[in-house]
């Protein structure tokens, strides 16, 4: 529910299309954060022959996704609403699910395509409702989220062949 202050949200979205691009935009977020926290994890406890390699991509891959959550987080905010900010959220809000112990390198790679894969399609769902509302700025933050995600599953794919 948008929080209720002194100055009235006019920015030319009704707080119908707001409150839905905002519930979709935290699922986004949630599916980012949580696809930050699993590139982080894999990037300290990777290891085999590719170790160098994974690490140092891995740590860009998450420092992107650590900027990505907080750009979708004023997004939400300029909307009216509140950001999901806590794990329960995020578990709740994420198609994104946790991987339990620690994979061996192929696995890892694997699971971050299936991760970075899930955020596009996320991104993907919320289009129709976004170009209904004729919200460009946000129509701009999900397509270089998508284009991010598609970019970085290919890159990830590619190691696998």
């Amino acid at each position: 529910m948008a929080r209720k202050s002194g100055a009235a949200i006019d920015i030319g979205l009704d707080e119908a299309a707001r409150k839905t691009i905002a519930a979709g935009l935290a699922a986004l977020m949630a599916d980012t954060y949580t696809l930050y926290l699993k590139t982080h994890n894999f990037h300290w406890n990777v290891t085999g022959p590719m170790f160098e390699t994974l690490h140092l991509m891995f740590e860009r891959h998450y420092n992107e996704l650590w900027m990505a959550v907080d750009v979708i987080a004023e997004r939400i905010r300029a909307l009216g609403f509140p950001a999901p900010g806590t794990y329960a959220e995020f578990g709740r809000l994420s198609a994104i699910k946790d991987t339990l112990g620690v994979p061996v390198a192929e696995e890892m790679i694997r699971a971050l395509v299936k991760g970075h894969e899930t955020a596009s399609r996320t991104a993907r769902q919320l289009v129709p409702a976004v170009e209904k509302a004729s919200d460009q700025a946000t129509l701009d933050l999900i397509t270089q989220r998508m284009n991010s995600h598609e970019k970085t599953a290919w890159m990830l794919r590619s190691l696998l062949e």
